[in-house]
């Protein structure tokens, strides 16, 4: 799948979707996934094993991610080109998203 039609699917990403990417700044297994997440949104994102897994597989089939085998036959997640590419527009727009809600804030409080 090509970029533009990667990023036509993907953005604006779910939640779910962002946080998984950013958890492959490295490789690592489903679970190591999980506890990744749970540590960088102080807990406040538990992700469900069935949740996890279905995005995984989404994100594979279109590219985003490569699956592999590690020493232990345990199954690693890497991020590809293409996932790099997709994360790196979505921080763009979220970042958008941060600087837009810290300059209209005042406006909203009472």
């Amino acid at each position: 799948m090509d970029i533009e039609k990667v990023l036509k699917k993907y953005v604006p990403m779910t939640e779910t979707a962002f946080y998984i990417l950013l958890s492959l700044s490295k490789p690592r297994h489903g679970y190591g996934i999980v506890k990744h997440v749970e540590d960088i949104s102080n807990s406040r994102i538990r992700l469900g094993s069935g949740t996890v897994y279905g995005t995984l597989t989404k994100m594979q089939k279109d590219g985003v991610i490569i699956v592999f085998a590690d020493e232990d036959r345990k199954t690693v997640y890497e991020i590809t080109e293409i996932g790099r590419r997709l994360i790196l527009t979505e921080i763009q727009r979220v970042k958008e998203l941060h600087h837009n809600a810290i300059t209209f804030e005042e406006e909203f409080q009472c």
